[in-house]
């Protein structure tokens, strides 16, 4: 288990949902969602490429200690790095609703929501330099569109 992939599982363990009292007839309800704009995004994209390399090079670190026991992790260059903060970086992520899909690839969604009221994702991956791609959450990964959103929505 890398340590990405444990610290997502350690904050899932033991969580409950909060639910509505019975008289509602609700069983469970989602917490508020905090939707993003696309000029929110692209100036939240730094930010974002700082949390992912943080997260990759966690992942880096994670294979370095199970592959030798010990060590600083190192960057392409050779140039030691300073020690990962994975939880930090994926309690951000959490606090500012942006799901993260794939820690290797970057691949972040933010939830949007149109004028009419229409919720979609807007899709961005580390390698990608600007913000370009949206979809519907249950078109997933292979439905992404190219910005802009089509007129109707």
């Amino acid at each position: 288990m890398t340590a990405v992939s444990a610290c997502l599982r350690s904050r899932q363990v033991g969580r409950r949902r909060p639910r509505p009292p019975a008289s509602t007839g609700v069983r469970a309800y989602a917490a508020a969602v905090r939707y993003w704009t696309e000029d929110e995004v692209r100036a939240e994209l730094p930010r974002m490429r700082v949390l992912i390399d943080a997260l990759r090079r966690g992942e880096h670190q994670d294979t370095v200690a199970r592959t030798n026991g010990h060590g600083v992790a190192a960057d392409e260059k050779g140039a030691d790095i300073d020690p990962v903060d994975v939880p930090s970086a994926l309690s951000e992520l959490e606090d500012k609703g942006i799901v993260l899909r794939d820690s290797e690839s970057g691949l972040l969604d933010f939830p949007a929501v149109t004028g009419n009221g229409v919720v979609y994702l807007l899709c961005w991956k580390r390698d990608e330099g600007q913000l370009g791609w949206w979809h519907f959450a249950e078109e997933g990964f292979d439905g992404r569109k190219p910005l802009p959103l089509p007129s109707d929505l």
